[in-house]
């Protein structure tokens, strides 16, 4: 029978597979530790020999990496080695590291790892290079990395295989680096704004806060079940009440919901709060963080997504979400009266309703199907209706309302963020509602009566925000999935 190409690279593999395993086996019965038990001291990276050579020519410096492409021309041969920074060329010559060691050399292959001592200098082509005087195997590597120019491209195996992704696809460690920039810089801002910084519980005795579904779990130690966090809100807000006035936690949050290329079972968010503050004062924070981020992963607040051109340049566009509705799909909401007339306009842009539907639930469901699509530039929505926003404090002037905003930008949600609702009896009235829901099959949540509680001991005028940090790198980073800015995206097991 004819081999196929995907039987013929099958067989290529198991031989590459079995003869490492014979030098590897070769290195031990020669006495020789093919993992290092020495320490092997780095004084340069790559980036700093190829950005100081002018200081550095001549000078003796040591080097580290993966050894990614080889020449072998004689007496004298080049390698590539990839470290932390990028690559950097080795002229290795027999002459200098002795006849032994050439060999030796000669019989490592793409992907060990080794470390090298030698002058810097550059080569005739112009190449910036370290000339070696001596070179040790630190790490054998028994597996081969993909194929250069083919690299590894496969989504599926890249996700599952990050630390092969990121060593072969550079640009992949870049995004990883803008993600830590973008942390980085979000605390900054915050820090400079007298934000505190805390943990909190990720492990919940009450399925709380959030409209989401939650991962259970349970704690043998106090024979009760558990939860994994769905948010950070309501531990947050207790610190308020007990006078921390400015804080905010970057962490983790579990989901037992759907997975797309916008979402993951696990994701990280921010959250903050801010006493004596308002969902204006939320506003104000959102555009500038940000604006921040962008200019210090990108150098300019204009960036392109998805090639689209975005301005990210505060003040930022706002608009009621009566007035979105009203803007793209022609209908003003805040002219109808009553939830049928609603639930009649809805439909008429072919909107699906329940029979039960409110004003604010029709008004909302126009804005979710028909609106948020069309949201490219950064835009405030404001005004969301009561029935959707269970913690957020009513709009004085019309309590069908809520001062709690959404900001959009390339077509997606990126934060939410409102007056915190302070008022105790409100607040429980609210709860009870979702409780309904939940015993009749519609929704999650419990009734967290310790967080009621601390409501009533008082809780000040108060602002806050949540916003999703890995959609803010994909946007960032132009990555069109979730899974791109996640190292460790959640993975269907590769045997079902």
């Amino acid at each position: 029978m004819e081999q196929t190409p995907e039987m013929q690279e099958k067989e290529s593999t198991a031989h590459v597979l079995e003869v490492r395993r014979e030098k590897l086996n070769a290195l031990r019965a020669a006495g020789q530790d093919p993992y290092a038990a020495t320490f092997y001291r780095r004084t340069h990276t790559s980036k700093q020999i190829l950005e100081g050579f002018d200081g550095l020519e001549g000078q003796t410096v040591r080097v580290a990496g993966r050894m990614m492409s080889r020449r072998i021309m004689g007496k004298a041969s080049f390698a590539h080695m990839q470290d932390v920074d990028g690559l950097i060329q080795l002229y290795v010559k027999r002459d200098n590291i002795g006849q032994e060691a050439y060999q030796a050399f000669k019989g490592m292959d793409i992907g060990d790892i080794v470390g090298a001592e030698g002058k810097v200098f550059r080569t005739h082509a112009g190449e910036i290079s370290v000339e070696v005087t001596e070179l040790l195997l630190l790490s054998k590597s028994l597996y081969p990395l993909p194929e250069k120019f083919h690299g590894l491209k496969d989504a599926d195996l890249r996700y599952r295989q990050r630390y092969v992704d990121l060593i072969v696809n550079p640009e992949v460690r870049d995004t990883f680096r803008a993600r830590s920039q973008i942390m980085h810089t979000i605390r900054e801002f915050l820090d400079a704004r007298g934000f505190l910084e805390v943990d909190t519980p990720v492990l919940h005795t009450l399925a709380t806060g959030a409209a989401a579904k939650p991962f259970r779990t349970y704690l043998n130690a106090l024979d009760i079940p558990m939860y994994l966090r769905i948010e950070t809100e309501l531990y947050l807000k207790r610190l308020i009440v007990g006078g921390l006035e400015r804080v905010y936690e970057i962490g983790r949050i579990f989901r037992n919901e759907g997975m797309d290329t916008r979402h993951n079972p696990e994701f990280t968010s921010i959250e903050l709060y801010q006493a004596f503050a308002d969902y204006t004062d939320m506003m104000e924070i959102a555009e500038n963080m940000f604006a921040a981020c962008a200019k210090a992963v990108c150098g300019t607040t204009v960036i392109t997504y998805q090639g689209e051109t975005l301005d990210l340049t505060p003040p930022w566009r706002r608009m009621t979400m009566a007035e979105a509705v009203k803007t793209y799909c022609g209908i003003d909401f805040d002219a109808i009266q009553g939830d049928e007339q609603a639930r009649a306009a809805a439909k008429s842009i072919g909107v699906h309703v329940e029979d039960n539907m409110t004003h604010g639930q029709a008004l909302y469901a126009c804005f979710d199907e028909k609106v948020e699509q069309e949201l490219v530039q950064p835009t405030f929505i404001t005004r969301y209706p009561v029935e959707v926003s269970p913690l957020a404090r009513r709009s004085a002037d019309n309590p069908m309302f809520t001062e709690r905003f959404e900001f959009f930008i390339a077509r997606r949600e990126l934060g939410n963020a409102f007056s915190e609702l302070n008022d105790p009896i409100d607040q429980r009235a609210r709860f009870e509602e979702q409780l309904e829901k939940k015993m009749a099959g519609d929704g999650e949540g419990e009734l967290d009566e310790d967080f009621l509680h601390a409501l009533e001991i008082g809780m000040p005028p108060t602002g806050g925000m949540g916003i999703g940090i890995d959609r803010l790198v994909m946007l960032l980073t132009d990555s069109a999935s979730i899974r791109d800015v996640l190292l460790f995206p959640t993975m269907k097991n590769i045997d079902k």
